[in-house]
């Protein structure tokens, strides 16, 4: 139920005032959702606004890349299907934007399977994802790109994004945020969050790096052509 459904509807908040006293009073649980917290709600009841603030409020996002990673695990475990880590993977990097599509696009992998009798690989993944998106054009998401630099650079995530001032681990991370600021709609403070908990300047300061790196260092130059083409195959 979304409660930001009864902001100004005085007769509609007394009626749910006397439910929710009745099913509190039963024992009863209420799941109630809203585009902003209970604070900041205009036009509701006092007696309302407490009430809803005895409950667990939680803030929820978009899942990130270990979260689909873990549901997609999950799904299949309780399915009793086994797949390869890099399949798995592939489809967690691939579909960003929902649960439900992520799952779409499992189901849509494994019927292609059985109905063709085709092993599940990453083969069949990509053929099944250009699919499941052939209508619009893949946004790559910071997951992605970490993903694509670590892989270049043969690094972890965990590394990419740890403390560590190592020169090639250092710009390994200035490409990362180099190419979200680029290819994403990310702002600066989400990108440098994602990026080991930076703060914007850090991301800033990083992509100017980037590019004086590219007009004075070759070899530089040529790390930024190179995952720039692996980028590009991904939004085909």
């Amino acid at each position: 139920m979304t409660f930001s459904f009864f902001a100004g509807k005085e007769k509609t908040q007394d009626v749910f005032f006397h439910i929710f006293n009745h099913l509190h009073q039963q024992g009863k649980q209420l799941v109630l959702t809203s585009d902003r917290a209970p604070v900041d709600l205009q036009g509701m009841e006092q007696r309302l606004l407490s009430r809803f603030k005895w409950g667990l409020s939680a803030d929820l996002q978009i899942p990130n890349l270990q979260t689909r990673i873990s549901i997609l695990k999950k799904k299949l475990y309780s399915d009793g299907i086994e797949m390869q880590k890099e399949v798995i993977e592939y489809l967690a990097y691939s579909i960003t934007t929902n649960i439900r599509e992520l799952e779409g696009a499992l189901i849509s992998i494994l019927a292609q399977s059985s109905l063709n009798k085709r092993d599940i690989n990453l083969s069949l993944a990509k053929e099944m994802i250009d699919r499941f998106v052939k209508n619009t054009k893949r946004e790559v998401s910071i997951d992605f790109i970490q993903k694509v630099v670590c892989d270049y650079f043969d690094l972890s995530l965990e590394l990419l994004n740890s403390t560590t001032r190592k020169r090639r681990i250092v710009q390994a991370r200035q490409l990362a945020m180099f190419f979200s600021k680029k290819l994403t709609k990310s702002s600066l403070a989400n990108i440098g969050n994602q990026c080991g908990g930076k703060d914007h300047a850090t991301v800033l300061h990083a992509c100017k790096t980037v590019n004086n790196l590219v007009d004075t260092d070759k070899q530089f130059r040529s790390y930024v052509d190179e995952i720039s083409k692996k980028l590009e195959l991904q939004q085909l």
